[in-house]
C-alpha cells in the first residue's frame, strides 16, 4: 500500500541525510540479523546509529545533533554522563570491578530503595525489569501455591513477558489470563472463574503499550479484589518509579504486594530490582528459604555505585516533584497546539506517549491503526527539527533538559501542525 505523499518525501529527505547511518546499518547486518542486537530500536528505512551523548544531546554518524527527547526509553533520567554518575564509576572501577563476594555497596543502595519506595520491605537485585519481573512471577507462585497469572491486553512486562498483540514464541510459558485494562469487571470474572490465580501483574500506567493511564478506582479495585482473593499484586514500576518520588504507587496511595523496577533505578547501568512484603521476599533467603536466585552480575559494583549516586545526591524528592511537573506542563502545551490535528499525548509527568486521535483512550485497543503515518510523519518531521524521539511516539524527560529544549519541541510541534493540517 503506497504511504502518504508527505511522509514518502520525509523519508526520502531522512535516507538523503543520512548515509553513514545506512552504511553502518548494512555493515552491521552482516554479524547482527538485521544489523540489530534490541528489536525496538529498528525502524525502517533505517534506524539512525549514534555516536555520543553529552547532556541532552546525542551526536549521530552523520554529524547531526539532537535534542534527545527518548532518554533510552526512560531509562536515562541522568541524561548522558552527568558528572556525579561518571564519577561513582570512576570510584567503583578503581576499586575492582568483579569482587566475587558481597560488597557494602548492595546494601546501601537496597537501604535507599526501602527508604524510597513504602511497599519495599526487602529487595534483591536483578540485571534487568525483565529479570525482575520473571522472579516476582516466581516468587508469587511460590507463595500462594498456585500457577496462573492475570495480565493487561497491551502489557509489557520484558522481552519475554510481552501482551502487546498476538501470542508469541518468545514469551515465557506462564499460564496467562488476559483482562482488559481499565477494566474491573473483567477481572473480577476471571477471579472468579480461575481458581488458580496466583497474581494479578499490572503496569500503574501502560507504558510500551502507549503510556495508557489507569482510571481513577481501577488500581484500587485490583487491590480490593486481590486481597479478597488470595492473590498477590504485582506492581510493575520499571518504567513509572519515576513518575513520584516513591512511583506512582506512592502517588496513587496504594500498596501492591511486589513491585518491580529497572531503567534509571541503576544510574544507566544494566539494573533491576524486586522488593516487597518480607514474608515474600523471604522465600528467597539462602539461610532458611526455599527459593534461589542466582546472577553473575546482580550485585555489580557499577550498578550498584551509580545507583547510589544517583538516588542519593541527583533524582531527591523534590528533583522527582519538579521533572514531572514539567513533564505535566509540557504535555498540555503539546495537546493544546495539536488540537486541530485530532492528535494527543497521552501520559503522566515525565513520560507521554502521542496518539493519532482526539477521542479517550482508556485501553490500547482505542488507539486507531488507520492513522498511523500520521505518527511517523510526525517522528520523521521532529528529527528534522533535531529532535529525537520514538517512532512509536514515546517521550520521557531527562534531567539536563532545558525550557529552552522543551520549548524547541512545542514550536517544532505548532510547525507540524501549520504544514500539515488539513492535508
Amino acid at each position: 500500500m503506497p504511504r502518504m505523499p508527505e511522509l514518502e518525501r520525509c523519508i526520502q529527505r531522512y535516507i538523503q541525510a543520512n548515509p553513514n547511518s545506512a552504511h553502518q546499518l548494512g555493515a552491521a547486518a552482516r554479524v547482527m540479523p538485521g544489523g540489530n542486537t534490541r528489536s525496538v530500536l529498528f525502524y525502517e528505512p533505517f534506524p539512525l546509529v549514534m555516536t555520543a551523548g553529552n547532556g541532552c544531546f546525542l551526536d549521530d554518524m552523520d554529524g547531526h545533533r539532537y535534542v534527545d527527547l527518548l532518554a533510552e526509553y526512560t531509562a536515562s533520567l541522568y541524561g548522558h554522563s552527568h558528572p556525579v554518575i561518571t564519577h561513582a564509576l570512576a570510584r567503583a572501577m578503581e576499586n575492582g570491578l568483579n569482587l566475587s563476594a558481597h560488597t557494602p555497596l548492595e546494601a546501601r543502595l537496597a537501604a535507599l530503595m526501602v527508604q524510597r519506595f513504602g511497599c519495599i520491605e526487602q529487595v534483591r537485585f536483578t540485571n534487568s525489569g525483565t529479570e525482575a519481573n520473571l522472579l516476582a512471577l516466581a516468587a508469587a507462585k511460590a507463595y500462594t501455591g498456585r500457577n496462573a497469572v492475570i495480565a493487561f491486553n497491551g502489557g509489557y512486562h520484558g522481552g519475554v513477558l510481552s501482551f502487546g498483540g498476538a501470542n508469541t514464541s518468545m514469551n515465557v510459558p506462564h499460564r496467562v489470563h488476559l483482562a482488559d485494562y481499565n477494566d474491573l469487571d473483567g477481572v473480577e470474572r476471571l477471579l472468579r472463574e480461575q481458581v488458580d490465580i496466583a497474581a494479578i501483574l499490572v503496569e500503574p500506567m501502560l507504558g510500551a503499550g502507549g503510556c495508557i493511564c489507569a482510571e481513577p478506582g481501577f488500581l484500587e479495585g485490583l487491590r480490593e479484589r486481590s486481597q479478597a482473593h488470595g492473590t498477590l499484586l504485582i506492581f510493575d514500576e520499571v518504567m513509572t518509579s519515576r513518575l513520584a518520588p516513591g512511583g506512582l504507587q506512592e502517588k496513587l496511595g496504594i500498596t501492591p504486594d511486589l513491585i518491580t523496577l529497572g531503567k534509571y533505578i541503576g544510574g544507566g547501568m544494566p539494573c533491576g530490582a524486586l522488593g516487597g512484603r518480607r514474608d515474600i521476599m523471604g522465600q528467597f533467603d539462602p539461610r532458611h528459604g526455599s527459593l534461589s536466585h542466582a546472577g553473575t552480575f546482580n550485585n555489580n559494583v557499577l550498578t550498584m555505585a551509580a545507583g547510589i549516586a544517583g538516588l542519593e545526591q541527583v533524582y531527591t524528592r523534590d528533583e522527582a516533584l519538579k521533572l514531572n511537573a514539567r513533564g505535566d506542563r509540557l504535555r498540555e502545551q503539546l495537546n493544546e497546539v495539536l488540537a486541530p490535528m485530532a492528535m494527543q499525548y497521552t501520559g503522566q509527568g515525565s513520560v507521554m506517549n502521542l496518539h493519532p486521535t482526539g477521542l479517550p483512550i482508556r485501553r490500547p485497543s482505542d488507539i486507531p491503526t488507520d492513522r498511523k503515518e500520521l505518527r511517523d510523519l510526525f517522528f520523521f518531521h521532529l528529527l528534522e527539527w533535531g529532535i529525537y524521539s520514538a517512532r512509536r511516539g514515546l517521550l520521557a524527560l531527562s534531567l539536563p533538559l532545558t525550557e529552552h529544549e522543551l520549548h524547541r519541541l512545542v514550536t517544532a510541534t505548532q510547525a507540524f501542525v501549520e504544514r500539515y493540517a488539513g492535508n
